[in-house]
């Protein structure tokens, strides 16, 4: 049985959610973002139970198709931007109709209806966040980011920065890491 659970966005998530999930004795079998596979149905008592211990971790179930799909929708992007960043060649459309089996059309409806704002800028906002992140740990040129993440030119890049952030690359950088969201927070 899968579980849907939302604002699982990194790998310390995953950690926690694993946690939580076997001190509860479910015993997961695979906990991937957005979602944890069981062994077994929850009961309705057991599915409040996990929800009060998720929801203390800033974590909850996702019960409703719409929501689970958003969920998917944004651990889609959120996994292309931050982990599997060589797919970002790939249209985003084509990328996340193949991925969850749904038209774009669809898709990019439902998200705009639910979260206020299109997939195209929550996407944008996390590739802002990894170039923030990458900018912060100070191992690459702005140029390299620029190529990591697939912009097509570095003056791309600083221009979608600073209309996201307000500030150019090289200011963020001067400021640290204050300036960074945690992925559920984009």
């Amino acid at each position: 049985m899968t579980i849907h659970i939302k604002n699982m966005v990194c790998d310390r998530c995953l950690w926690a959610v694993k946690n939580e999930l076997e001190q509860l004795g479910l015993h997961p079998t695979a906990v991937r973002l957005g979602e944890a596979d069981l062994p077994t149905p929850l009961s309705e008592a057991e599915k409040t139970q996990l929800n009060n211990h998720l929801v203390r971790l800033g974590f909850e179930l996702i019960d409703d198709k719409r929501s689970r799909l958003i969920g998917q929708i944004k651990s889609a992007i959120i996994e292309r931007v931050h982990q599997h960043n060589s797919e970002l060649k790939t249209n985003l459309s084509d990328y996340l109709s193949e991925k969850l089996h749904h038209d774009y059309t669809y898709l990019s409806n439902l998200f705009s209806e639910v979260e206020g704002t299109t997939i195209e800028k929550y996407f944008i906002a996390q590739k802002i966040e990894r170039v923030k992140e990458l900018l912060v740990y100070d191992e690459l040129t702005l140029s390299e980011i620029a190529h990591h993440l697939h912009y097509s030119s570095v003056a791309h890049l600083s221009n979608q920065f600073k209309k996201v952030t307000g500030l150019t690359p090289s200011h963020f950088k001067s400021i640290g890491a204050e300036k960074r969201k945690p992925l559920d927070r984009v």
